[in-house]
């Protein structure tokens, strides 16, 4: 028998920007088409419908953009978004006809306008035509702003299964433009919060008491408090990428997946009438409780982090919590992890470690608790 080994590497790098408006700051768009060596790339904007509505001059701005790049037009595609959006394999299949219309090339550009759940559909449809046409990531959401559009991942669902296919890609660039979050309802702007929450919790203690500190002024969606909020969670979320050693998830322990064994559960059980963010805030509450009474939490910790869930407005004793199934759940968290439980949970406030079995009685008594906050 004769054995060969392959061995390479490659290294992987994008930009992140924070702008108060993009639009008025063209030559980000420059640097970014710049990076590369084709003189013209094309360029194919997929908005968000509900985007397009809430702003009606982004479209008069893309074209805009368009002229002052000098670049040849591609017809704008919008399309509806959010959890709909990935549940419509259909939406996949016109991306891509509209890669094959405007003749996108693996050189050419898909600049994806909208909300997380959107940014993961598009991004799922740019990785699998031409095997990764490159990607700009424009997310409109807090959510998006500070943990789905960060990383590399890209996913749509299927057959009522979260995020079943998917693919890992890095984008070519990360654009946040504050300007979106104007836009937002209350329950959007709230929802994305709970993703700062849980970075905080599992790796900053410092950023955890900055949000406790600046809850009032979070709960009233302060402009600062959200803009320090938004660029102190994606700093972590790609320190996190840059630094764990697994971007692409090849073994079990993902630590930015706490709290989300149950609200992918969650998600599921409200017919994704709950938003990620409102089921995350659950489910970062369940394990926090849960690693409370497993003394891995002391009261007071435990006592802040409920704290700063409840005042920012999160409804913790949603009724789909009381449709859990805590061990289908795990089961189904552990299939989606590749064979082997792994769950994060807090040894305090910014630290955390991984269990590899859950006292399912233990848990079932936090989500008494938390029920009981009716």
């Amino acid at each position: 028998m004769k054995t060969l080994t392959a061995s390479f590497s490659i290294p992987y790098q994008f930009p992140v920007y924070f702008v108060d408006d993009i639009f008025s700051q063209i030559n980000v768009f420059k640097e970014i088409l710049g990076e590369h060596q084709h003189k013209m790339p094309l360029l194919l904007p997929v908005i968000e419908l509900e985007v397009v509505n809430k702003f009606p001059t982004l479209l008069t701005d893309v074209q805009t953009m368009y002229e002052q790049l000098s670049l040849k037009n591609c017809s704008v595609l919008v399309m509806k978004g959010g959890e709909e959006g990935k549940n419509s394999p259909e939406l996949v299949s016109e991306i891509i006809d509209k890669c094959i219309e405007q003749q996108i090339d693996r050189h050419s550009y898909i600049l994806a306008i909208g909300g997380g759940a959107f940014i993961d559909m598009v991004g799922y449809a740019a990785a699998i035509t031409h095997r990764g046409v490159k990607l700009i990531r424009m997310p409109t959401t807090v959510l998006g702003q500070n943990d789905a559009g960060i990383g590399v991942k890209n996913a749509v669902n299927y057959r009522g299964r979260k995020n079943f296919l998917g693919t890992f890609s890095t984008p070519s660039a990360v654009i946040n433009n504050y300007n979106f979050i104007t836009g937002l309802s209350i329950r959007d702007k709230r929802s994305g919060i709970a993703e700062a929450i849980k970075v905080a919790l599992i790796k900053d203690e410092s950023f955890f008491h900055t949000l406790l500190s600046s809850k009032i002024a979070l709960t009233l969606f302060d402009a600062d408090a959200m803009k320090e909020m938004i660029s102190r969670c994606a700093s972590l979320h790609l320190e996190h990428i840059c630094q764990n050693g697994d971007p692409f998830e090849r073994g079990s322990a993902r630590p930015l997946d706490f709290g989300h064994w149950s609200a992918h559960a969650l998600e599921e059980n409200s017919n994704f009438t709950l938003r990620h963010g409102e089921a995350v805030a659950i489910g970062i509450l369940l394990d926090s409780r849960y690693s409370y009474y497993q003394g891995w939490l002391i009261e007071e910790e435990y006592t802040n982090i409920e704290n700063l869930i409840t005042t920012l407005g999160f409804e913790i004793d949603h009724c789909s919590l009381s449709k859990l199934d805590v061990c289908v759940s795990l089961d189904n968290f552990r299939t989606h992890l590749g064979g082997e439980l792994c769950i994060t949970m807090l040894s305090g406030i910014g630290k955390s470690h991984e269990v590899n079995t859950i006292d399912t009685l233990l848990m079932k008594r936090s989500i008494n608790y938390l029920l009981s906050k009716s």
